[in-house]
């Protein structure tokens, strides 16, 4: 397949996270065409577009009938047009064209009137005011070098290593990055009470008796797991004797939760069987 054979287009509704690479469709569901090497494909909870490296502007923001990714449609705080993808050449960049800053990994912030690259691979983007509600923009680059012009299109994509997390290790993980998951400024690791009460919403889970301890325990085994010299993709800055400074418990699970992050373990939906628990809740004691 050549480059010409990806063309700009919406991105069908079965594609709901690019967070573990370019989408494979469910059984039933054509698949999507090998995408060539600069593709951006950018999604919200509205719409995605996939657009080969061409000149080209992905405009997403609040006017969902002028732009291509509606984003934060019910939301005043948005602008009409939010900001705009665009590419030079085979390199893209996002430009804030509204008055809410952007908040990309590493809590570094774009603000109105300012343009930056867009880095390959899977940049989640976080527009919005903490306080009251926070609109959740996915970009993938589809980037690499290619050796020696042997490579084709059809490559696959490499996507990052993937740490493998049991479900209640995820859930309590999660918790503990919700801060970070719903693209608050400079977050930290929520306190394990607070932890444990969210494992005790959890309809399967709450009858295992957790505490602050219990929860510290499951995170401290992760860390002692990922961070083990046998481990083949071993994470640096989880043990005590690789980090100075106090407290140094917050900055162990700082590590360990941002190390999760880049590496796409963790994404903005592992907070989402909390977020179904509490509104499960309000709808009872409101009936």
């Amino acid at each position: 397949m050549t480059d010409k054979a990806f063309f700009p287009q919406v991105l069908p509704p079965w594609v709901r996270s690019l967070a573990a690479g370019v989408p494979e469709a469910p059984a039933g569901e054509a698949p999507l065409p090998a995408p060539p090497l600069g593709t951006v494909f950018a999604l919200s909870a509205h719409l995605g577009w996939a657009v080969p490296p061409r000149p080209f502007e992905l405009l997403f923001g609040r006017d969902e009938d002028n732009v291509n990714i509606p984003l934060g449609v019910k939301d005043h705080r948005i602008s009409r047009c939010h900001g705009r993808l665009i590419c030079h050449g085979s390199e893209w960049t996002m430009r804030n064209e509204g008055r809410l800053p952007m908040l990309f990994p590493g809590d570094t912030m774009l603000l109105s009137g300012q343009e930056r690259l867009v880095e390959d691979a899977y940049t989640p983007v976080y527009i919005g005011n903490p306080r009251e509600e926070v609109h959740f923009l996915e970009v993938r680059v589809i980037g690499g070098k290619r050796p020696d012009g042997e490579a084709t299109p059809e490559d696959e994509t490499t996507v990052p290593v993937v740490h493998k997390l049991s479900r209640t290790e995820r859930l309590v993980i999660a918790s503990l990055a919700q801060r970070y998951l719903r693209g608050l400024s400079y977050p930290q690791p929520v306190s394990w009470k607070l932890v444990a009460e969210d494992m005790q919403k959890l309809p399967d889970l709450k009858d295992r008796g957790w505490n602050e301890r219990t929860a510290a325990r499951v995170v401290a085994a992760v860390r002692e797991r990922l961070s083990a010299p046998g481990y083949k993709h071993r994470v640096y800055g989880l043990r005590r004797s690789e980090v100075f400074g106090e407290p140094l418990g917050n900055a162990l699970n700082d590590n360990l939760i941002r190390a999760l992050l880049q590496s796409t373990t963790l994404t903005p939906d592992d907070i989402k069987p909390f977020d179904d628990a509490e509104h499960a809740k309000v709808g009872q004691s409101s009936t």
